[in-house]
């Protein structure tokens, strides 16, 4: 499960960029749910992808901590390159959402099969 390459993908903005709410508004009727649901899938992917860089890295972990067996990994300052150039999970996230991609509901709505059951 390589959750970079899905996100290597999108092509969300490194930087900050100016959005129109309109566009927020059409994932769902109110702006500020639109950003709450924004921000919850950005905590997701932000977990996520530090799990994910954690795992490679742990491959270079050391078992001792003595200053001399301490060296520059060439492999791992690359991987840590890649993930710090990435964009923010802020803006993949934002990306995700207008896009369609992000799935949610709201918790007073029954799902589809509560109602083929009723």
């Amino acid at each position: 499960m390589d959750i970079l390459k899905n996100y290597q993908k999108l092509e969300a903005p490194a930087s900050i960029i100016t959005r129109d709410i309109a566009t927020l508004e059409a994932g769902c009727d109110n702006v500020y749910e639109a950003i709450s649901i924004i921000a919850k899938r950005s905590n997701q992917v932000g977990t996520a992808l530090k799990q994910e860089l954690d795992q490679k890295l742990q491959e270079f972990a050391s078992v001792t901590d003595s200053l001399e067996e301490i060296f520059e990994n060439r492999e791992q300052i690359e991987i840590s390159k890649m993930y710090e150039r990435m964009p923010k999970p802020s803006a993949l996230a934002m990306e995700e959402f207008i896009l369609g991609k992000v799935y949610f509901r709201r918790p007073d709505t029954p799902l589809p099969s509560e109602l083929k059951e009723a």
